[in-house]
């Protein structure tokens, strides 16, 4: 084996990307990695296998994935799903460390004139994963970002290479994800492609991988649900509470004025 093509140990991209102490992250949050692994060419079952082995992830997303990717369940065990893109020999691909309930959804997304895409969309539960593979062209890309938050919970995150550059431009979502690079055009211009937007949940950690054999490099949150709704929502039960107390202090008193000689 080539030692070369294994994925090397975890290395901060910044101090804005640096790990948070692990200690800082509750119990229920998800450990969450994203990789497009650059079909034939970059990331090999024994790259993704050494990647799934360092960072434990609870869940791990794959773009341009090749079908010899799903021999990975032989090696780490796990569910595994697999969408190539029509008529591509790579596509998008999920590994979850538990059985999910049901299979990630395959959402078909507006296509580009080359290249047709979809994208998996995940229940956890809790809240849903969405992993993407935008198109390159700046406009299309958020049309299919507007395109997948129909096919989402109230809780929600999309993760994966956004081929965006500037901001996604995705309302009622948060760009939670590593400000670090992870992309050099031609190995020149460096570009942060790969993101996390969130809805209803916080990012308790982030961070930015070494991008291994690939020409992306993988990031890593650890996600949660927010617990502003449960707050919202509680507030406002005790407004209404509050009011309706007020309204039958009213009553009572007008009873009581009337009942006066």
């Amino acid at each position: 084996m080539d030692d070369s093509r294994l994925f090397t140990p975890f290395v901060p991209a910044g101090a804005s990307d640096a790990p948070i102490h692990h200690a800082t992250v509750p119990a229920r949050a998800r450990k969450i990695v994203s990789w497009n692994l650059l079909r034939r060419t970059g990331a090999a079952v024994e790259n993704v296998v050494a990647l799934i082995e360092q960072e434990a992830p609870d869940i791990l997303l794959m773009q341009e994935a090749t079908r010899g990717i799903s021999a990975i369940r032989e090696r780490v065990g796990g569910a595994y799903a697999w969408a190539p893109l029509p008529g591509r020999i790579h596509g998008l691909a999920i590994w979850s460390r538990v059985p999910w309930a049901h299979p990630p959804a395959v959402v078909v997304l507006p296509s580009g004139a080359l290249v047709h895409r979809v994208c998996q969309v995940l229940d956890l539960g809790d809240f849903g994963i969405a992993n993407v593979h935008l198109s390159h062209g700046q406009v299309l890309n958020r049309r299919q970002l507007r395109c997948i938050e129909r096919s989402l919970p109230k809780r929600a995150a999309v993760l994966g290479d956004y081929n965006i550059v500037g901001p996604a431009l995705l309302p009622g979502f948060r760009d939670v994800g590593p400000r670090a690079p992870t992309h050099a055009m031609v190995d020149v211009l460096p570009l942060r492609l790969d993101r996390c937007l969130v809805r209803g949940l916080t990012c308790h950690d982030r961070g930015v991988l070494p991008r291994g054999p690939s020409d992306h490099r993988p990031i890593v949150v650890h996600l949660a649900p927010s617990d502003d709704d449960g707050a919202r929502e509680r507030r406002m039960v005790q407004r209404v509470r509050g009011m309706a107390a007020a309204v039958g202090r009213l009553r009572r008193a007008g009873a009581r004025a009337g009942r006066a000689p």
